[in-house]
């Protein structure tokens, strides 16, 4: 016990030490400063160029959703994530020592060239988080959670990262294995996730880009509103077009879904009128008896 009291203590201190680094001493490793450049790229992009014209500036929303970006990447780690993972990853791997299982690693991809672990590192954790966000629209108590992320009315880059902390949780979780298994490095990590980071702005950015051929394997604005659409028909009733980053396992599995241009469909879900409008209310949806 006294090992996961040092853990918890340490990783508090850690991501407090390594927080309070990425904002005063800036660099080109420094996530905080990523964030805020591709959100502001993103941003211009929308004034520059907006899909839906008479949508404002600052839709609606929109300050939720800017606070929503950095509670999940930096707050959320700060007040409990950051501890909470490291104490979960040093159980699991004392449990597996228990059985003589030191080291989970199946392939030494770190060894290959570099495009190749990036490549490698990408396409597998987009291919799990894919079925990972399929299992948010079909388990009705994931569901729930991924109200929050669905109850945006307005869509713009900073609606990628509202989202129910939960999801941080049950994404982390999931991925953990598969990425071990493949003994990803934080430098790969790093560069793998500014590009979804990029891409995930892009999707719900209020901009229209004309990807070609390419819009069967990238994701894109013009098909993401479909997975934010009030309406779906019944057939389609545990959503549509589940892509992260890659659209790719959406024409390959059949949950592709683009009727016609989407610009101006009402978005949210049925009852989303009713759905909690503030950060705390709808941070703690999601537990509890639920009203039948």
């Amino acid at each position: 016990m006294e090992k996961y009291i040092d853990i918890i203590i340490s990783s508090y201190q850690g991501y407090a030490s390594y927080l309070f680094q990425e904002i005063t001493n800036p660099s080109w490793h420094s996530y905080f400063y990523w964030l805020l450049g591709v959100s502001a790229f993103f941003y211009i992009l929308e004034l520059a160029k907006p899909w839906r014209e008479t949508q404002a500036k600052f839709r609606k929303d929109f300050w939720l959703d800017f606070f929503y970006m950095f509670f999940n990447f930096f707050l959320f780690s700060l007040i409990i994530y950051n501890a909470a993972s490291n104490v979960v990853v040093n159980f699991f791997n004392d449990l597996l020592a228990l059985v003589d299982i030191n080291n989970l690693l199946a392939f030494e991809v770190m060894t290959w060239p570099t495009w190749t672990h990036l490549l490698i590192g990408f396409i597998v954790r987009d291919f799990v988080q894919w079925w990972t966000h399929r299992l948010l629209h079909r388990v009705p108590a994931l569901w729930e959670f991924h109200k929050v992320h669905h109850s945006v009315e307005q869509m713009g880059f900073a609606a990628h990262l509202r989202y129910h902390w939960m999801e941080n949780i049950v994404y982390r979780t999931i991925e953990y294995l598969p990425l071990a298994l493949i003994g990803i490095g934080l430098r790969d990590f790093f560069i793998i996730h500014i590009f979804t980071l990029a891409v995930g702005h892009f999707n719900h950015s209020n901009f229209k880009l004309n990807l070609g051929p390419l819009k069967y394997i990238f994701n894109n604005p013009q098909m993401h509103i479909w997975h934010h659409a009030h309406d779906l028909p019944d057939e389609r009733k545990y959503g549509v077009n589940f892509g992260l980053t890659l659209s790719i396992w959406d024409y390959l599995f059949k949950t592709d879904y683009i009727p016609y241009d989407g610009k101006d469909i009402k978005l949210g879900f049925p009852g989303v009128e009713d759905f909690p409008k503030d950060f705390i209310q709808q941070n703690s949806h999601g537990f509890g008896r639920k009203e039948i």
